[in-house]
């Protein structure tokens, strides 16, 4: 499950942080929006180090389909009702503008990255009305938005909302661009963060402003950015014998299926969950089923997933971290827009650490209020994260482990405790805690993904209770732990 950008890409080994270091600006992450942040900082003259768990582009960014584009999704119309036209048009124009400074940085440093300039629709099957009514207020905040009625797409439409002036490109291959003289430390997680100080395994950086472009802030108090987010996950088929495909699309129906070419292939996406909520699995095998009606002919050439964060009210937190730490920045909830927003991020909190004034920056504001657009959302996020620690405290175990069939994964009984059992096909058994480290909510099964999921904020782990996604920040203890070690 390797996307074709991990496939394709030859990215630059970084040292390890060892020792103490000062500088004026500290990145923790180091895929698009924690590089895009240093390369800015760079440019504007102030000093930045990344610092990235693994290596660079290692997360969310490998899993991209690199859309660039400021459409996402139904949104505008509603945005404009929610929060008023002019933090709209806010909205509106800081991702316009981030399609126009990636197009500035790949001829100002020569990046070879696949970069191709398009259009991007969102359609219905069902409703022309609400397109229309999309593209109206798309282009009242300055969009170059445009209803249609005729697409590429391999069936017919009641409408479309096509976005003229946007992009696709490689991310990694971009990734690679940008961090050419950019200061950067590999396999160096931040453990811990308290004021100008960032503590690391292998020593500490202290820092005049810090950033969290980590897709999800670690650190839980101030911000309490975990009870401001879920996550989501998606998945996407690689396609051959497609026939070619200019333009981006989304569906605005129930499917939400996407599209995206990429010279000679297509990469076609969906089946979008709550992280945590896969438990029948079947996620990859919709897609496949469904690429088959479209394209009888088409050939599978790869496959992987993708998480999101999604905010309260559907637009990114990006600025100051929380009043109590005016000099830690964040950027995330990307929905499922990480290019754009990405680039929004960096330009943001550069201009803040510089003391330049952006006016696209309010709508964006981490410490907005916005009762009307969240209150729904809020509720629905915390009756979540209830249930997920109401199973681990109240639900039994759902099988044994001798139920659980070979190459599927259960909470079970095991060893007289509850657990998340795996099964591999030979019949070995790996058992981890059900318990997530990041809050204590019970994890459960993807057997699309073979992983251990949080369903209360997004943590992922693998069969074995490897750390694949934060906010966790430790691995799960494990049926090899000391003899005497709870699984909890």
């Amino acid at each position: 499950m390797e996307s074709i950008w991990s496939k394709t890409a030859d990215l630059p080994e970084y040292q390890t942080l060892n020792g103490n270091l000062k500088t004026e600006a500290a990145v923790i992450g180091g895929g698009i929006a924690g590089m895009l942040t240093a390369r800015l900082l760079k440019e504007a003259g102030v000093d930045a180090v990344v610092l990235k768990a693994g290596r660079i582009g290692s997360g969310q960014t490998k899993n991209t389909t690199a859309k660039i584009t400021s459409q996402h999704g139904m949104i505008y119309h509603k945005f404009i009702v929610d929060f008023g036209k002019e933090k709209a048009a806010q909205y509106a124009a800081a991702n316009e503008a981030a399609i126009g400074e990636y197009r500035r940085l790949i001829e100002q440093y020569q990046i070879s990255c696949h970069f191709r300039n398009t259009f991007s629709c969102l359609y219905s099957v069902e409703d022309a009305e609400k397109m229309r009514l999309e593209a109206e207020a798309a282009k009242s905040l300055g969009i170059d938005a445009s209803f249609i009625t005729e697409t590429e797409l391999p069936f017919s439409v009641k409408g479309a909302v096509r976005f003229r002036g946007q992009a696709c490109f490689h991310p990694l291959e971009f990734l690679k661009g940008i961090s050419e003289g950019l200061t950067v430390f590999e396999n160096s997680r931040v453990l811990s963060v308290k004021g100008k100080e960032l503590r690391l395994e292998t020593g500490t950086v202290t820092a005049d402003h810090v950033i969290f472009a980590s897709h999800y802030p670690f650190v839980n108090v101030p911000g309490y950015y975990f009870m401001r987010m879920h996550q989501e996950r998606s998945y996407v088929l690689v396609l051959g014998g497609t026939g070619p495909m200019e333009g981006m699309y989304l569906g605005a129906d129930g499917d939400q299926l996407s599209f995206r070419g990429e010279e000679n292939l297509l990469l076609f996406g969906g089946g979008g969950h709550r992280t945590g909520e896969n438990r029948t699995g079947g996620k990859y095998a919709f897609l496949r089923k469904k690429a088959k009606e479209f394209w009888p002919d088409c050939k599978e050439e790869a496959f992987w997933s993708a998480q999101d964060c999604i905010t309260l009210d559907n637009v990114p937190y990006i600025g100051r971290f929380s009043e109590e730490e005016p000099d830690w920045y964040v950027a995330t909830g990307f929905k499922k827009w990480g290019m754009a927003s990405s680039m929004v991020s960096a330009m943001l909190i550069r201009d803040k650490i510089i003391g330049k004034e952006n006016p696209n920056g309010e709508i964006f504001s981490p410490q907005r209020f916005t009762p009307g657009a969240s209150a729904r959302t809020f509720l629905e996020d915390s009756l979540h994260t209830v249930q997920g620690l109401s199973r681990r405290i109240l639900a039994p175990p759902r099988a044994s482990t001798e139920a659980v069939p070979k190459g599927h994964g259960g909470i079970v009984e095991y060893d007289g405790q509850k657990a998340g059992v795996y099964k591999d096909e030979d019949g070995n058994v790996y058992a981890v805690s059900a318990k997530c480290p990041h809050l204590g909510c019970q994890l459960e099964w993807n057997p699309d993904e073979k992983s251990w999921d949080c369903p209360c904020h997004g943590s992922r782990f693998d069969y074995r209770g490897n750390l694949m996604d934060n906010p966790a920040q430790e691995n799960l203890h494990h049926d090899q732990e000391e003899e005497n070690e709870s699984l909890f």
